[in-house]
């Protein structure tokens, strides 16, 4: 029953689109012949109806050919979309790879200027282990001996000392930092030329001192005093925070705060020199020989002479 509803339901609608398309056809001849006169009534009515369900009959037609259109621009949109975040990442990437470049240019400025101030050959090396326990701080390096790198030998950043290389291979490396407990470097207060030790403590620096009447304020900044042979005179090594009263002891100390952020150490510049008195402290580690263009050490020369004397 409810089908031949329907296809009588359909059938009227037909016959009334069909009516109302002859009715126009009508309307449209009788308006050219009439010279474009007003219509009569009875025209103008059925061209009152006639709009309003041709508009209603094109409605489904209109909503599939608008959704069409819009599903195409969507398309497009998301096409372009896409295009857009490739481009946006690609660029992205270009300016991540342009900060490193020029962090690594102003690095490398300063490096070049510090092997200018020393005269002295540099090798740079990437750190590809870290030793961060609770008394030991020590990195692994990718270069060795067979790069120039023995032990004893300074290694530094763009910004200060690093610490010192303490054992070697051919190609790799084993360097202490400042931080570690076995760590001790002569420094001088650049302000007030006073002198110290900084020590490493595991995850800071101290600056220990003699002398209640020595001048050390919070802010002042610590030197490598180039004594002992070990680290050339001037490496920056850390900005005093707090220094202990003066009133309590003799020997003092002081808190620092080190230059090289060692928490984002990813390289380090290996200073291929290093003192007769660091060619006698690794004479006997295996495999690794003093700088070929070292002079010989004083304890090697009287050793040397002594034999002439004895043969």
């Amino acid at each position: 029953m409810t089908e031949i509803r329907s296809r009588v339901l359909l059938a009227g609608l037909t016959a009334l689109l069909v009516g109302f398309a002859l009715v126009n056809m009508v309307v449209d001849r009788r308006a050219l012949a009439q010279g474009g006169r007003e219509l009569s009534w009875w025209s103008g009515l059925a061209l009152d109806v006639a709009v309003p369900v041709q508009k209603f009959v094109a409605m489904p037609f209109d909503l599939a050919r608008g959704g069409w259109s819009d599903y195409v621009a969507l398309i497009d949109v998301r096409r372009e979309n896409g295009d857009l975040r490739a481009k946006l990442a690609e660029t992205e990437d270009e300016n991540l790879q342009l900060r490193e470049a020029l962090l690594a240019s102003g690095r490398l400025d300063r490096i070049a200027e510090m092997r200018e101030e020393y005269d002295v050959p540099m090798v740079r090396a990437e750190l590809v282990g870290l030793d961060a326990s609770t008394w030991f701080r020590s990195v692994l390096l990718d270069r060795g001996r067979n790069h120039g790198i023995h032990s004893g030998m300074p290694l530094i950043s763009d910004m200060g000392l690093v610490g010192l290389v303490t054992a070697t291979s051919r190609n790799a490396a084993k360097g202490m930092l400042l931080l570690d407990r076995q760590s001790a470097v002569s420094a001088v207060v650049q302000r007030s030329r006073d002198r110290g030790v900084v020590r490493g403590t595991g995850d800071g620096l101290v600056f220990e001192f003699v002398g209640r009447e020595a001048d050390v304020a919070a802010g002042d900044v610590l030197i490598t005093s180039g004594l002992g042979g070990v680290f050339p005179k001037g490496l920056r090594i850390g900005a005093v925070s707090t220094v202990e009263d003066a009133s309590t002891q003799l020997q003092r100390e002081a808190t620092v705060d080190p230059v090289v952020d060692f928490g984002r150490l990813e390289q380090v510049f290996v200073m291929l020199r290093r003192s007769q008195t660091m060619d006698l402290l690794y004479a006997t580690e295996g495999g690794d020989q003093p700088d070929p263009g070292a002079d010989p050490a004083p304890a090697a020369k009287s050793a040397k002479n002594a034999k002439k004397g004895g043969s």
